[in-house]
């Protein structure tokens, strides 16, 4: 019996996740420059054909990665908006941010080294510029937020905000088995959402 459009379209998107996810591990166990397209091939258990046909190379492996992280930060901060209050939107922010990492310390490891490499590294900074033009974006969403709570000061108290999420989920990496991730959301949340 042969295939139908919709069977032919799932085994589509099951080898292109597959493929992405094969370069995600090796980029997060080995860093980017250090893999290979045979790698990512060997670990998928696709051909490099394949590979090319989904992606253009490597570096389009890194830009899907990427734009994968843009959609879950834009889920978020799209989350918080549909909130009624702008505590319940901070509530919202605190909790999928700190959340989303728990759940996986190793790609948010990998976002902040690509964060922290060097310009000079220019397929690297560039995909590090776009992160940082969305962590932008979406700082101006909080900022707006605090200004809502009436905040006289809300660019420093998003920039507090931003600065004490990205401290706890620093040590989430650092400490991914033995973090209070239930403590620590509470005291975000007492401090900025109460």
């Amino acid at each position: 019996m042969p295939r139908t459009p919709e069977a032919y379209e799932k085994i589509r998107k099951q080898s292109s996740e597959r493929i992405l996810s094969a370069a995600l591990d090796l980029f997060i166990k080995k860093g980017y420059h250090s893999t290979s397209i045979e790698e990512v091939t060997k670990l998928a258990q696709v051909s490099k054909g394949l590979l090319y046909h989904y992606y253009q190379g490597k570096e389009g492996l890194l830009e899907a990665i990427i734009q994968m992280r843009i959609e879950n930060l834009q889920a978020v901060m799209e989350g918080a908006l549909t909130k009624r209050t702008p505590k319940e939107k901070l509530c919202h922010i605190a909790e999928g941010t700190l959340e989303n990492v728990f759940q996986n310390p190793e790609l948010y490891r990998f976002y902040m080294n690509l964060q922290t490499q060097p310009h000079q590294d220019l397929v690297l900074a560039k995909y590090a510029d776009i992160l940082k033009k969305e962590f932008e974006r979406n700082f101006e969403i909080q900022s707006r937020i605090f200004e809502m709570l009436g905040d006289q000061e809300a660019r420093k108290r998003s920039l507090l905000f931003s600065s004490t999420l990205n401290g706890i989920m620093l040590m989430i990496c650092s400490y991914p088995d033995h973090f209070p991730i239930e403590e620590m959301k509470s005291q975000v949340i007492e401090e900025f959402c109460s």
